[in-house]
C-alpha cells in the first residue's frame, strides 16, 4: 500500500479499545492492513501446504488418563512413564480424568465468551497495556512490535502469588475465573509432581523450588474473520513458562510443529492440553539429565 503509515493505523486501532471484536461489530468486509500476515517460507507455514498437512492429519499427541494415579503405585508409575515419554518425544500431551469437572471447563469457556461479547463500554474498563496490572484486556500484547497483528483479543488475569481481589475481576466471568483457577491450581501441582518423578526426582522437588508459586490465566477470543486466508489467530511461538494447561473449545485450530510438520491437536472431550514451556526445558537442560500458565 502506497504511503502506508503503519504506526498511525496501529495507534488508531489501539485507541478504539474495542479490539478485533470491535472491527467485526463495525461490519468490515476487508481486514485492516495491520493484520495481513507477511508471506512466510513454506517450512514456517507448512500447515498451509495441503500435501504436507494431509500426511499428518491422523497423527495425535498422547492422551494420558490420570484416573487411579493416587491409589495404585503401579498405575502411578505407568502414568509417570507416559508423561516422561510424551515430554521427551512431543513436549505436549493431553490429560483426561484430571479432576477438573466438565461443567467448570464449560462455564469457563462460556464466561470468556460473555466477557468478549458484552458492550465495548464494559470491556474498555479493563483495556490496558500496563504490564503491572493484574487484570487487563487488550488485543495483541506485542501490537507495536510484531510484523503483523493477530486476529484475537485477550483477557489476562494474574492469579498468583498476589491474586486480584474479587471486585477486580470482570463481572461477566468473575465466578468462572475463580472456580476454574481453584481446580487448575490443584492439577498444576499434580503435573509438577509427575514431571519431577519422570525426571527421577522426589514428587515435591519442583514444588519445593516454588515452581508453582505464580500462575496466570490467559483467555484468547477469536472473532469470525472476513478474510481468514490473510491473517492468523496466533503466530508460531513457544510459551515462556514452566508449562501451560490449555483448555480449548470444540472448534479446534490449535497446532504444534513436530518433526517438520504442523499437526492439529484435535479437541478431546473433557481433556486439557499440557504444553511444556521454555523455563522447564531450560531447567532440564542446565541439569544435564518440558491463550492457565505456571
Amino acid at each position: 500500500m502506497a504511503n502506508y503509515d503503519r504506526a498511525k493505523y496501529l495507534k488508531a486501532f489501539d485507541d478504539t479499545k474495542a479490539g478485533v471484536k470491535g472491527l467485526v461489530d463495525s461490519g468490515i468486509v476487508h481486514i485492516p492492513e495491520i493484520f495481513v500476515t507477511p508471506a512466510l517460507t513454506e517450512n514456517e507455514f507448512s500447515a498451509k501446504n495441503l500435501d504436507s498437512y494431509s500426511n499428518v492429519v491422523n497423527v495425535q499427541i498422547p492422551v494420558i488418563d490420570l484416573k487411579g494415579m493416587n491409589g495404585d503405585y503401579f498405575r502411578r508409575r505407568r502414568i509417570v512413564q507416559e508423561v516422561g515419554e510424551a515430554c521427551k518425544t512431543w513436549g505436549f500431551f493431553q490429560v483426561v480424568n484430571h479432576g477438573v469437572p466438565q461443567h467448570v471447563m464449560d462455564e469457563m469457556i462460556s464466561g470468556v465468551k460473555s466477557f468478549n461479547e458484552q458492550s465495548n463500554e464494559k470491556k474498555m474498563e479493563f483495556y490496558s497495556r500496563d504490564n503491572l496490572k493484574k487484570v487487563k484486556f487488550n488485543s495483541n500484547f506485542d501490537l507495536y512490535s510484531s510484523k503483523a497483528a493477530n486476529w484475537r483479543d485477550s483477557l489476562t488475569c494474574v492469579m498468583a502469588p498476589n491474586p486480584p481481589t474479587k471486585d477486580e475481576l470482570p463481572e461477566a466471568c468473575r465466578e468462572e475465573l475463580l472456580q476454574y483457577s481453584e481446580h487448575v491450581i490443584k492439577l498444576g501441582h499434580t503435573i509438577f509432581e509427575l514431571l519431577a518423578e519422570a525426571l527421577g526426582l522426589k514428587p515435591n522437588h519442583l514444588l519445593d523450588l516454588d515452581c508453582a508459586k505464580g500462575h496466570f490465566i490467559l483467555c484468547h477470543y477469536y472473532p469470525p474473520c472476513p478474510e481468514p486466508n490473510k491473517t492468523l489467530g496466533i503466530t508460531k511461538h513457544t510459551d515462556p513458562d514452566f508449562f501451560t494447561i490449555l483448555l480449548q473449545d470444540q472448534i479446534g485450530g490449535l497446532q504444534i510443529y513436530h518433526q517438520n510438520q504442523w499437526i492439529d491437536i484435535h479437541p478431546v472431550t473433557g481433556a486439557l492440553v499440557i504444553n511444556l514451556g521454555d523455563l522447564l526445558q531450560a531447567s532440564i537442560s542446565s541439569r544435564s539429565d518440558l491463550l492457565f500458565m505456571f
